[in-house]
C-alpha cells in the first residue's frame, strides 16, 4: 500500500521519531511508526485486519469511511483507504480513544 498523510506534521512525526516521541511519548511513537511500516508492506485491508494485535476495524458514525488500528490501550491510528484496489492509505490522526 502507498501511504499518504493528512498533514505535514503527521508525516514529519513518522519520518523523525524524536518528533513523534515529543508529541505522543515513547511507546505510542514507536507503535505509530511500526504500524505505518506494517501498512506499507501489506497487500490489502483484509491482510492488515488478519494480523494479530492490530485490531484493525472500520469506524462508525461520523467516521464511517475510516478505519483504526490500535497503538496502545488508549491510542489508535485512524486512516482512510483510497482507490478500488485499496492501494492508498491516508493517515488521518493519532487519537486518544477513551479520553483522560
Amino acid at each position: 500500500m502507498k501511504i499518504t498523510f493528512r498533514t505535514r506534521k503527521l508525516e514529519r512525526e513518522y519520518r523523525k521519531s524524536a518528533m513523534a516521541t515529543k508529541a505522543y511519548g515513547v511507546q505510542v511513537a514507536q507503535k505509530y511508526i511500526q504500524r505505518i511500516n506494517i501498512m506499507k508492506h501489506v497487500r490489502n485491508i483484509d491482510e492488515l485486519a488478519g494480523l494479530p494485535g492490530l485490531r484493525c476495524h472500520p469506524l462508525k458514525g461520523d467516521r464511517q469511511s475510516q478505519f483504526a488500528v490500535n497503538l496502545t490501550g488508549y491510542y489508535r491510528l485512524i486512516f482512510t483507504l483510497h482507490g478500488e484496489a485499496l492501494e492508498i492509505v491516508n493517515i488521518e490522526e493519532v487519537s486518544k480513544h477513551y479520553g483522560d
